[in-house]
């Protein structure tokens, strides 16, 4: 029971943040159906995922190495995601403010983490002769935040891209998490902390920045009620 916590619970911390943080919330049914949105990406994650690996791997490290990161997830898994904020997320009314971008960014990320995160503890740690606590406790800090953070940073441009119809942003909104993802699976320890925290510092100009955004239009909201 206490491997399944670690699994789960992480993903649902980083997101309630994210959900409490926001002045204007999302309705609840909006976060649920985006979040299971990102656990169905998985499937098809999986599947170009192996498509990729199993084709274009000629054995050398350098493929293995590009195969596990820019030529393999990082543009297959932030692709569909980016997939679901542009046919899903842009087109529901409750999808109002640049902040929103930022919410449901990291709520289809968190979505998709959780049901990955499920696989590698349950399923690969077996297969990988790990103990399955051990990998929920270091996925715990590692690749779920990690995800989550990518989904913020995604989110913050695709946000600005929804409300201000330029183009940069929503190429942005895609390239810089596929960027950060490719980097992050293909360095070895200790870039992986180094990327991580930088995300980190990263996210939270983002999301501070959109913060005061959100400050400025309630106190427009509030000036024209007086």
């Amino acid at each position: 029971m206490s491997t399944l916590l670690i699994t789960i619970v992480p993903s649902i911390i980083i997101l309630l943040y994210f959900f409490f943080s926001d002045k204007f919330k999302e309705p609840k049914q909006s976060m649920l159906l985006i979040f299971f949105l990102g656990i169905c990406i998985c499937l098809p994650a999986g599947y170009i995922n192996d498509f990729m690996y199993e084709t274009f791997n000629d054995g050398s490290d350098l493929s293995e190495r590009l195969l596990i990161s820019f030529f393999g997830p990082a543009w297959c898994e932030e692709l569909l995601k980016f997939i679901i904020l542009y046919y899903v997320v842009l087109k529901r009314s409750e999808f109002n403010e640049p902040m929103d971008g930022i919410v449901y960014g990291v709520t289809v990320s968190l979505g998709f983490a959780t049901l990955e995160n499920y696989d590698y503890v349950f399923y690969w740690a077996e297969q990988w002769e790990i103990d399955p606590y051990q990998m929920a406790i270091w996925r715990s800090y590692s690749a779920v935040p990690m995800h989550g953070l990518m989904g913020c940073v995604m989110g913050f441009y695709f946000g600005i891209y929804s409300f201000t119809a330029k183009k940069k942003y929503l190429i942005l909104s895609l390239f810089v998490p596929f960027l950060i993802h490719g980097f992050y699976n293909f360095l070895n320890d200790p870039f992986h902390f180094i990327i991580l925290g930088s995300t980190l510092i990263f996210s939270i100009y983002l999301h501070s920045s959109m913060k005061v955004l959100q400050q400025n239009k309630k106190k427009e909201e509030e000036r024209k009620m007086i």
